[in-house]
């Protein structure tokens, strides 16, 4: 479509800096010095016969080699290759401090100011559209999410409330929402079993803090903050729907979220497909076929979906940034595949006006 613009919603361009040193796990520090040993055990595996262990430490090594770039501008350019020259990319930072794994590099503050300095460059001035993060666990973290909101105007707020904060913490429930729903922006925030976890909270802990039903409390105290729970559930969750299997907790939250945004109750929920896409053959079909007829509920659900990828996370994948995105356009048509990376984007930022219709009928 002439004149049509994609906004990727979730992309990272922080580099190992913004890493704490021993993430996942203290003896992956040997592969950060020598990235070659990755290569050297693909080889291995190769001569072993074990391809697919092969093919899977190959991308590990690119991934590793992502991060190891010297600053995000480097990131950036990576990513704005594999995209049409107007495409704009919200740019999400992360405060991974205090979560266990060692000491981060590079401080929020830092941080900030670097994707603030980003966004004013020729190379990405227009097309970089930076979120303010916050981990209330971190001294000082609230501070520092504030200035860059009113100081340094950054568009949204980002958390990831799987590092072992609930969704409703009492920061941020009376220091950061409030804040942020005054200035009428978005907020995304992490919406899977997997990423990045504290080191001290077990996996059903981190489901507990993560699922959607545990933002509940935020919908109803701030029902016009526009919340978009990112990776609409996880790649799990889409499987185990696919193969008709029960999930950890016994709950599915791709389900989840269908239900909570088609019932009607939570007109400013949101969620985007960034990471979870890179199955594409088999979960892209399901994709479409919730996002398609004539029902109200899947009427709300296409209008609620945003186009991300979770770039450089996806290096890890086999599929590149270019052939999801040229595969989405494909499968899901382009009435639909410009609904989700532009109409979409737009109403979630607060840049166009939407029918309010879809919200006042009902079921």
């Amino acid at each position: 479509m002439s004149g049509s613009r994609i906004t990727n919603c979730h992309i990272h361009l922080f580099t190992a800096q913004h890493v704490p040193r021993n993430f996942p796990f203290a003896w992956t520090r040997v592969f950060r010095k020598d990235p070659s040993l990755i290569l050297g055990l693909s080889w291995l595996a190769r001569i072993a016969g074990r391809d697919e262990w092969a093919d899977k430490l190959h991308r590990l090594y690119q991934f590793q080699q992502q991060g190891a770039l010297p600053d995000e501008a480097s990131v950036f350019a990576d990513v704005a290759a594999h995209y049409p020259r107007n495409t704009r990319f919200i740019a999400l930072p992360m405060d991974m401090r205090c979560i266990g794994h060692g000491e981060v590099p590079v401080s929020l503050r830092e941080q900030h100011d670097a994707l603030a300095r980003l966004r004013s460059t020729r190379q990405a001035r227009g097309a970089v559209i930076p979120f303010a993060t916050v981990n209330p666990l971190v001294p000082g973290s609230v501070e520092e999410c504030k200035r860059a909101l009113t100081d340094l105007r950054f568009a949204g707020l980002k958390i990831y409330p799987r590092m072992g904060f609930a969704p409703d913490h009492p920061d941020l429930m009376e220091e950061i929402y409030p804040l942020v729903s005054d200035l009428n922006l978005p907020v995304m925030t992490h919406c899977s079993r997997g990423g990045v976890q504290g080191k001290r909270i077990c996996n059903y802990r981190g489901d507990a803090f993560t699922r959607p039903k545990a933002y509940l409390p935020v919908l109803r105290r701030f029902p016009q903050m526009r919340i978009c729970l990112a990776h609409f559930g996880g790649q799990d969750d889409w499987v185990d729907y696919a193969a008709a299997q029960p999930t950890r907790g016994n709950e599915n939250w791709m389900v989840q979220i269908r239900e909570m945004i088609g019932s009607g109750e939570f007109p400013n929920l949101w969620t985007d497909i960034s990471y979870t896409m890179f199955h594409f053959q088999d979960l892209a079909p399901i994709l479409k076929l919730i996002l398609t007829g004539g029902s109200l509920e899947a009427r709300r659900l296409r209008s609620r979906v945003l186009f991300g990828s979770d770039f450089y996370m996806t290096r890890q994948e086999e599929l590149s940034e270019r052939a999801v995105c040229i595969r989405l356009r494909e499968k899901l048509g382009e009435e639909l595949f410009w609904q989700l990376a532009e109409t979409g984007p737009e109403v979630w930022l607060g840049e166009r006006d939407e029918d309010k219709s879809l919200w006042t009928l009902q079921g």
